[in-house]
């Protein structure tokens, strides 16, 4: 009787699904000395550990940039940046800095500063949830706002008044209000009044503050509210300078889908 109860289901072993093991051969190839990873990797196959981070340093004319940790740094004495490695890549693959790596590095370092500056004043970037959620809206192509290496890569055009960041199809646009200058929001609200579809995404007012035009040629369909007076009183209490985001809001011309509004429930 024992003998023919069935005891366990067969079962296939998670080994099975192991990669190949690699062969063992010998090779001269050292990361970060005579083989890079943009290189041609051996037939085969091969392994390297390493203890240290590895650093890859490239040259931009007379400028050194260095590769590490997933960020990138430029040390141009008295014009140095710091952005994420990923950015970096993103951007000089584009067709309009293609060509123009030094003035993509002296925009980046112009880009920096402003940004900072912002950030001091109390700007804080939307997360790419939000960002996401506000393209769906119009299934937008561009956005206008942010800065040259925080401007989400979904978007297939990019740009901020007059500096462009990437190029792409025109259509249907998401504002960022509060990271562009006075004149560069005078140029977009100029550019939106042809437009047939467009978002803006601005922090929202704070008592009898005045009453911004895009306000009355759109329809506000998003309030986002955080609780921001509470998150920083808390941060504050636990002795953390970090500001908490402010609340946003939406303003559209266009008509909003069940998808885009369900972003935000």
């Amino acid at each position: 009787m024992l003998r023919s109860m069935r005891w366990e289901a067969p079962s296939i072993p998670t080994a099975a699904y192991d990669p190949r093991l690699l062969r063992e051969q010998e090779t001269p190839l050292e990361i970060g000395k005579n083989w890079f990873l943009d290189h041609k990797i051996l037939a085969g196959g091969f392994v390297r550990t390493s203890n240290l981070s590895q650093v890859w340093e490239e040259q931009v004319d007379e400028t050194r940039i260095i590769k590490t940790e997933g960020l990138t740094t430029c040390l141009d004495p008295g014009q140095g940046w710091t952005i994420n490695t990923g950015g970096w890549n993103f951007l000089k693959k584009q067709e309009c800095w293609k060509g123009h790596e030094q003035a993509l590095v002296t925009t980046i370092l112009k880009e920096t500063k402003q940004t900072e500056e912002l950030e001091e004043a109390g700007y804080r970037s939307p997360t790419w949830a939000v960002f996401e959620a506000l393209q769906q809206i119009n299934s937008a192509r561009r956005i206008g706002g942010e800065a040259v290496m925080s401007a989400p890569p979904f978007f297939q055009s990019a740009g901020r008044g007059d500096l462009l960041f990437r190029e792409g199809k025109e259509g249907p646009t998401v504002g960022i209000w509060d990271s562009l200058s006075e004149q560069e929001k005078e140029s977009w609200l100029e550019e939106a009044s042809t437009m047939h579809k467009w978002v803006v995404w601005c922090k929202s007012k704070k008592g009898a503050e005045e009453i911004r035009s895009f306000e009355l040629s759109g329809k506000e369909i998003i309030s986002k509210n955080d609780e921001t007076k509470s998150k920083e009183e808390k941060n504050k209490k636990n002795g953390i300078k970090k500001k908490a985001h402010r609340a946003g809001r939406a303003y559209n011309t266009g008509h909003v889908g069940s998808k885009a509004t369900s972003e935000w429930q």
